[in-house]
């Protein structure tokens, strides 16, 4: 006889629940989420496009100033330079002097040739004085009078032109001698004595560190929004903790046609970002520096610009 397997007694005791359970959720909060970020994206980014309308922004700008090439006005070996590569000098500041040597041998020959022509017209004047006297008194002929008359007003062309050899004489001489013209930094200096420099061929470039601007580069979208007059913000990513202040002077009128093979004298030349797709033209824009530093300042530095519009009453035009 098989004996059945007794059950054992649980040792605990189930109790009702006090609440019911609850039925499984929709997940509200994730849906919510899902419906307002995009939502909010698309009103930030509306309102962060807006912003970019009214007030342009471009990191496609460079710092500049003007670059002249310091050339003598006379030809000779240089004999002494008075200035360094990236050295800063004052307007009137010796730079460099070529040799004076020949130019003093020809402004001292210019003036013994003045001398002796001043002194031959002495002699001109007294003679024409004494043949007028005696050509009034019917003593000598018309023609003799003519004469004295003629070879006087020959000495005084002869002395006027000497005179101007001796005043271009005297400038070359000075012009052996350059002095720097403004304010600025000496760039690209690579001669030293002995040098033979030529009339109106560049040395070395002056850069004028008084006057500084920004050339930036805006979307052609973005120009209704600018306007001369109007304040612009740049920061230099040389010094990006820094920012500077500075005036729209104006919007160039023309650039070079990507289409176009052949340049343009002076019209300015923007490359676009892409070569495959095609995009807008961007226009420079020239903004004027209201508070430079010359210290901070090099051309060519990378300059963020933004518009930020007629701050003041008096500012547009």
């Amino acid at each position: 006889m098989n004996a059945r397997p007794t059950l054992r007694e649980a040792d605990f005791e189930t109790k009702s629940r006090a609440y019911p359970v609850p039925k499984k959720r929709k997940p509200v909060l994730g849906m919510t989420i899902g419906v307002v970020t995009p939502v909010l994206a698309f009103i930030l980014s509306l309102v962060a496009w807006n912003l970019n309308e009214q007030h342009p922004r471009t990191d496609d700008a460079e710092a500049r100033a003007n670059l002249i090439g310091i050339a003598p006005r006379v030809s000779g070996p240089i004999a002494k330079v008075f200035v360094k590569d990236n050295q800063f000098v004052n307007s009137g500041d010796l730079l460099f002097e070529i040799d004076p040597a020949d130019f003093k041998t020809v402004l001292d020959s210019a003036r013994a040739s003045v001398s002796n022509l001043e002194a031959n017209l002495l002699q001109k004047r007294q003679d024409f004085d004494r043949e007028t006297e005696l050509f009034r008194r019917k003593v000598d002929s018309q023609q003799q009078f003519q004469t004295a008359q003629n070879t006087f007003a020959g000495a005084q062309a002869q002395l006027d032109a000497a005179r101007a050899n001796l005043q271009q004489s005297e400038l070359n001489f000075r012009y052996t001698k350059v002095y720097s013209p403004f304010d600025g930094k000496v760039v690209g200096l690579n001669i030293s004595e002995g040098f033979y420099a030529h009339a109106g061929t560049e040395v070395f470039d002056l850069l004028d560190t008084r006057n500084w601007y920004v050339l930036a580069n805006f979307r052609e979208r973005e120009l209704k929004s600018i306007r001369p007059g109007m304040t612009a913000e740049i920061y230099l990513l040389s010094n990006p903790d820094r920012p500077f202040t500075g005036k729209v002077e104006g919007i160039s009128p023309a650039v070079q046609s990507q289409d176009n093979t052949g340049a343009v004298q002076g019209v300015p030349f923007v490359q676009r970002d892409l070569d495959w797709v095609r995009i807008a033209q961007r226009f420079p824009v020239r903004i004027v520096i209201d508070n430079p530093d010359a210290g901070v300042f090099r051309m060519g530095t990378t300059a963020v610009t933004t518009i930020k519009g007629f701050t003041q009453p008096g500012d547009r035009e």
